[in-house]
């Protein structure tokens, strides 16, 4: 070292360049003094090419074979001096040996471990003629500041889950940037006027939107989810809003530093279960170069297993995968300061190479113990398409949550008056400690929700009886079919305003129930104003009006804002319905079921009023809390006798979807029409 600049030690000259070992513990390609570091590595190479190209540029300007002494084991790295990452892109290509001994080599291939892919960073668009994805040198110079992180408890979450693309993209969403990182950013203070403390971010790693593009009746659809991954360590180059040469992920990074200085986490929706590579008739641009049969599960006939449904599935339990994985979530966390990450079908995580499942899977252990992931959020989508279905015996280490698929299905069931749900109902609410043994799970397990992305969205829960999916091009075959929705008596739109009336005060009930429950909660963007869909449950494949928020809904739809608003903000005054706490000076349990008399504990198949007392004692301020929660899913009016509460207290009606609740605080009762629910306070006196 001379004056803080590496000497430069040249070992070898080849196709041009001088070059010499590089730093083989460190994968990916970065900057170093003088040039570029260059490491990957294969199980069945026999030697490896890096391929060099000017940006925009159909061929190669230089191919560099790694000397076989740059190889240590099954990694390869190397130094080239003498090139800047403004004017290159580059891919690798690996050499195998054929069954006839002949060396074949692959495609061009992107780096595993690439911080950007280049090709496709305008939505919807590809950026050359002869498309192939290649990698991009990013430099991580991102100022953080003082940064630091909110760190809120899991049961204190309210999360909002959103597309970035559709979130903003309507060009009535009033932002700079529709669409964008930057749109989001923009939102910000919409959120938290909202009351919102978590974003959860549908796909934001580089994917592509053009996979399996198709013109339906004239209107082109496309992957717009993004649950078809093509590089896990680099941002979605077409999310954001300005072309960030050698810098991608800036924006990115802006916008979680804005939103968590705000107070607001973010939570990255991440798919770990299959790629974009698809099945054995799919492209090879990635892992199926490297090693295919390391990196996806392979059927004893070479073919690839489905467990994802959609081609092939990640072989997430190979320790080299395992690794990859590891090393990719700990990159969001130390360079994006990522909060946490929901994990797509998660189930296949726990999955062993010939697919069965495991009890105790490594993954899922290290990412539990792991010191970099400590403090951030693991949630799981406990099921896979393959049929592995796990709500409530996820395996944890007391670390991960779940999407709790039961409260979903079960809460749906019981807000639209079935039988037989009631007792199942009070469980979710108070915490699904049936599923969620606190002494082995812990207190941050369950994710309640009613409306997320795969589904309906609330307002059409209580508008559709059955699914409109025809503008997919499936010709309705696609999505769920067991939605547990309620049109409320007709079908679509209607200008019955009874039907209105009721549909409004259905979707109220949903936020007042969810905001009530304990454990953290999530809902869909959008469904505080009543956005819909249309009727379509599965709009993965509309890059249009039918996934844009409209934002003249918001304007229409002001009171159900409010409303969400307001219960938001109770859910954050009363840690009682958030989770335990220390038992109440009053000597009442932590909580308790009363279905129209004090201490009714009493659930039939008829049952359809249920109310659920919460108690607990505040250290912050000194007193109890104490939360009446009445549901009356009953199509008539009813009176709950309220219980009485040692001491000096008072019930204090504080929200109601019944406009004209009655309260008697003589009778200590409450009066509430069909299908309504109210929340009281017991103040003291």
């Amino acid at each position: 070292m001379s004056n803080g600049i590496e000497k430069k030690t040249v070992i070898d000259h080849v196709a041009g360049f001088d070059i010499r070992p590089g730093r083989y513990l460190i994968n990916g390609a970065f900057k170093v003094p003088g040039g570029i570091n260059f490491t990957i590595h294969s199980v069945h190479a026999v030697g490896c090419e890096l391929v060099l190209f000017h940006p925009m540029e159909k061929q190669p300007f230089a191919i560099i074979p790694f000397p076989e002494t740059y190889r240590i084991g099954n990694t390869y790295s190397m130094i080239v001096y003498g090139i800047n990452i403004k004017d290159i892109e580059y891919c690798y290509r690996i050499l195998e040996s054929s069954p006839s001994g002949k060396i074949v080599k692959s495609p061009y291939l992107i780096d595993i471990y690439t911080r950007a892919v280049t090709g496709q960073s305008k939505w919807g668009e590809k950026s050359r003629n002869d498309f192939t994805y290649r990698s991009r040198v990013v430099v991580e110079d991102f100022d953080w500041g003082n940064f630091e992180e909110p760190k809120l408890d899991f049961q204190d979450l309210v999360i909002y889950e959103a597309h970035v693309r559709g979130f903003t993209k309507n060009e009535n969403s009033g932002v700079s940037a529709p669409g964008t990182f930057q749109g989001l950013i923009e939102k910000i203070p919409y959120l938290k006027s909202l009351g919102v403390n978590c974003v959860e971010l549908m796909p934001v790693f580089e994917f592509d939107e053009l996979e399996s593009v198709r013109d339906v009746n004239g209107k082109r659809v496309l992957n717009y989810w993004g649950y078809n991954t093509v590089s896990f360590f680099a941002p979605n180059t077409s999310y954001a809003s300005v072309l960030e040469h050698n810098h991608e992920g800036k924006e990115l990074k802006s916008m979680i530093k804005a939103l968590n200085e705000n107070g607001i986490e973010v939570i990255f929706d991440v798919v770990f279960n299959h790629t974009a590579e698809g099945n054995e008739d799919g492209p090879t641009f990635s892992f199926k170069g490297y090693d295919s049969n390391i990196y996806y599960m392979m059927t004893p006939e070479g073919k690839y297993y489905n467990f994802s449904g959609c081609g092939n599935t990640l072989n997430c339990n190979h320790p080299v995968v395992r690794q990859m994985i590891l090393d990719c979530l700990r990159y969001w966390v130390v360079e994006y300061r990522v909060d946490g990450f929901r994990f797509d079908l998660a189930s296949i995580l726990g999955r062993a190479e010939d697919g069965s499942p495991m009890e105790s899977p490594p993954l899922l252990e290290s990412l539990a113990y792991d010191p970099i992931l400590s403090k951030v959020k693991l949630i799981a989508e406990a099921w896979d398409a393959g049929g592995l279905y796990q709500v409530g015996r996820f395996p944890s280490w007391k670390r991960w949550a779940e999407w709790n698929g039961r409260y979903r299905d079960e809460i749906r069931r019981f807000l639209k008056s079935d039988a037989g749900v009631a007792e199942l109902a009070y469980l979710r609410i108070t915490g699904s400690e049936d599923l969620y043994n606190p002494n082995f799970r812990g207190k941050n397990a369950s994710v309640n929700f009613i409306t997320c992305h795969d589904g309906f969205t609330l307002n059409d829960l209580y508008s559709y009886n059955y699914k409109h999916n025809e503008s997919n091009g499936w010709e309705n075959t696609d999505g769920a079919n067991d939605n547990n929705s309620w049109n409320c008596g007709e079908e679509g739109p209607t200008e019955n305003k009874e039907i209105r009336k009721l549909r409004r005060r259905m979707q109220k009930n949903a936020f007042a129930v969810l905001l009530c429950s304990r454990g953290a909660a999530m809902f869909l963007s959008g469904d505080e104003f009543s956005n819909s869909q249309d009727g379509n449950n599965n709009a993965y494949c509309h890059d249009d009006e039918i996934s844009w928020l409209d934002w003249d809904d918001f304007k229409k739809n002001k009171d159900l804002f409010n409303f969400v608003k307001k219960c938001i903000a109770f859910r954050k005054r009363h840690p009682v319905i958030r989770g335990r706490m220390p038992a109440s000076k009053v000597g009442l349990p932590a909580y308790s079921a009363h279905n129209l008399t004090p201490w009714n504990d009493r659930f039939t198949d008829q049952t359809r009023e249920v109310g659920i007392l919460f108690t607990g004692y505040s250290e912050k301020n000194k007193t109890d809390d104490i939360v009446f929660l009445a549901m009356n899913m009953h199509w008539e009016e009813r009176e709950f006798i309220l219980p009485t509460v040692p001491g000096k207290h008072e019930w204090e009606l504080t929200i109601s979807t019944d406009e004209e609740a009655k309260l008697n605080k003589m009778k200590e009762t409450i009066s509430l029409i069909g299908r309504s629910v109210a929340i009281l306070v017991a103040k003291r006196y």
